[in-house]
């Protein structure tokens, strides 16, 4: 065919778009972010090579005595560096020139910011590799998660820019009742605190805050405390980009020091946070026992992710979109999948393929670009894990699980668990590691299993396995999630393509890569 083609004449088909131009044909197009072939042997020397740069020039940084020491999850051997925590007299400070900047920066063109978004997208793309190996060291995520995750941070960018051009770009004019116009226009709020995880360092920091400073306002930005040096790089190349010194600010430090001085202060305007359910609960009680004007609060927290598996489900197809769901980024996804309902008719089936499936998967360091499934990021977050992995193990509900390989670096390395509980009920809470629940359910108990995720109160995201088009379309109007996939795995949601946030404990509403954000 190949040949044939070549003696024919090349004769691209002008209907299917190159992949950067996929999403031209949106009435606010964008560039789809570039992507990186991972078994190339270019990206394989390129990753290998920003690994072995950025080793060279470790620490990055050295506070003082005090600092917390951050340390590669995957190898404690290997030191990062240490930061400064802020100073409650470096908030007030931070707070009062960002309020100062709030005039000047909103009254810039949305198009002139949109712009500076767009540049940081490029600057991203260009460095990738150099972005791909930090996130790798100091999240301890692998290769395939930290392209994905560059990629989402530059689509944010790219997005978020087109999006502010058709929403606060243009004034809205409306008719009279006696013919004169009425104007509706958008503008900022003021300071905004914007709050972001450990488990993607780079995108949900990013996503946040250039959303923010789009809509005109300006930034105080709080890292999660296991990862400050992909935000302090990000922050300097968002400021190289274009973006005002004192319009963004970054906070490092311990969560409840940073929040308590900058929920409490007047100057304040909102919150957007990512995280848990606990910390979203703290946070808003917090803006609820302020005086002064109520806040807008926009929070994407944890799940109790399912997906439901009937008999005609094609059982290889499940397995493989379990794995990924499951256990890929070790299962530190607030959207990872936990509680896997199966048929009983092919649940022993499925049961058997994915235990044989688990044996394929390999845990170790991701400076090894074969590891499929990283370390855990912190100690806590590795004992939280294999507390629940004990309980449930001693109650002998243990179906299948994968060794750690015993030559690893000294890392916080936590192999996937699968076990058979009979009831959601039995979870408390989301276990955020690698460890998947199966519940086996009869066809005629199908209403049952759906009152029981929806009595969860989490709603993020929700999966369905079926080759019958009307059991799928039945569940999504029985369950409450925030996304629901059918027929493929509920991780790796695209900015643009499937927006993604939860309700109910999962959330307030407006979704991250939608429409609906800016607003």
């Amino acid at each position: 065919p190949v040949a044939q083609s070549c003696e024919a004449g090349l004769m691209p088909n002008a209907v299917i778009p190159l992949p950067r131009d996929l999403y031209q044909h949106q009435g606010l197009p964008w560039l789809n972010a570039r992507g990186i072939d991972i078994r190339s042997a270019s990206a394989t020397n390129g990753i290998q090579g920003a690994i072995e740069a950025l080793q060279a020039r470790l620490p990055l940084a050295e506070g003082g005595a005090n600092a917390p020491r951050i340390v590669n999850p995957a190898d404690h051997s290997c030191y990062l560096g240490s930061v400064n925590e802020a100073s409650v007299s470096d908030i007030d400070q931070a707070i009062g020139q960002a309020h100062a900047e709030f005039v000047a920066w909103s009254g810039v063109e949305v198009d002139t910011r949109a712009r500076i978004l767009e540049r940081i997208a490029d600057a991203m793309e260009k460095s990738m590799f150099d972005w791909v190996a930090l996130i790798m060291l100091e999240a301890g995520r692998t290769a395939e998660d930290a392209i994905s995750e560059v990629r989402e941070a530059v689509d944010f960018c790219r997005y978020y820019a087109q999006q502010a051009r058709g929403i606060f770009g243009a004034d809205l004019n409306l008719p009279g009742p006696t013919g004169e116009r009425n104007q509706l226009h958008w503008q900022g709020r003021g300071v905004w605190f914007c709050i972001s995880p450990w488990n993607f360092p780079l995108a949900l920091f990013v996503g946040q805050v250039v959303a923010a400073l789009v809509a005109g306002n300006t930034v105080l930005a709080k890292p999660a405390e296991q990862t400050p040096f992909v935000a302090i790089k990000a922050v300097a190349l968002m400021c190289e980009c274009g973006v005002p010194l004192n319009a963004l600010h970054l906070l490092c430090g311990d969560g409840a020091v940073i929040g308590q001085a900058v929920l409490n202060d007047p100057r304040l305007a909102g919150v957007a946070f990512t995280g848990s359910t606990e910390t979203a609960v703290i946070i808003n009680r917090a803006l609820a026992a302020r005086s002064g004007p109520i806040l807008p609060f926009v929070a994407e927290t944890g799940g109790l992710n399912t997906m439901i598996v009937d008999s005609t489900a094609l059982p290889e197809q499940v397995v493989d979109d379990v794995i990924a769901s499951a256990f890929l980024s070790a299962g530190q996804r607030c959207s990872a999948l936990r509680v896997l309902y199966l048929q009983s008719e092919v649940a022993d089936k499925i049961i058997a393929m994915l235990t044989g499936a688990m044996t394929q998967l390999r845990v170790g360091d991701p400076a090894d670009l074969d590891t499929d499934v990283g370390p855990l990021i912190d100690a806590d977050a590795l004992s939280t894990v294999e507390g629940h992995i004990a309980q449930l193990t001693e109650a002998g509900a243990l179906i299948a699980r994968c060794d750690v390989p015993l030559n690893l670096p000294q890392g916080l390395y936590l192999g996937p668990h699968v076990f058979e509980i009979s009831s959601i009920r039995e979870l408390k809470r989301e276990v955020f590691g690698p460890v998947l629940h199966v519940i086996r359910y009869e066809q005629v108990e199908l209403p049952k299993v759906v009152e029981e995720i929806n009595q969860s109160g989490y709603a993020l995201t929700l999966g369905v396995h079926s080759r019958i088009d009307g059991f799928a379309r039945q569940i999504f109007a029985a369950t409450r999630a925030g996304n629901t996939y059918v027929n493929r795995n509920i991780v790796g949601a695209v900015v643009g393509v499937n927006p993604f946030g939860g309700q109910g404990l999962s959330g307030t509403g407006p979704k991250a890569g939608g429409p609906n954000y800016l607003p």
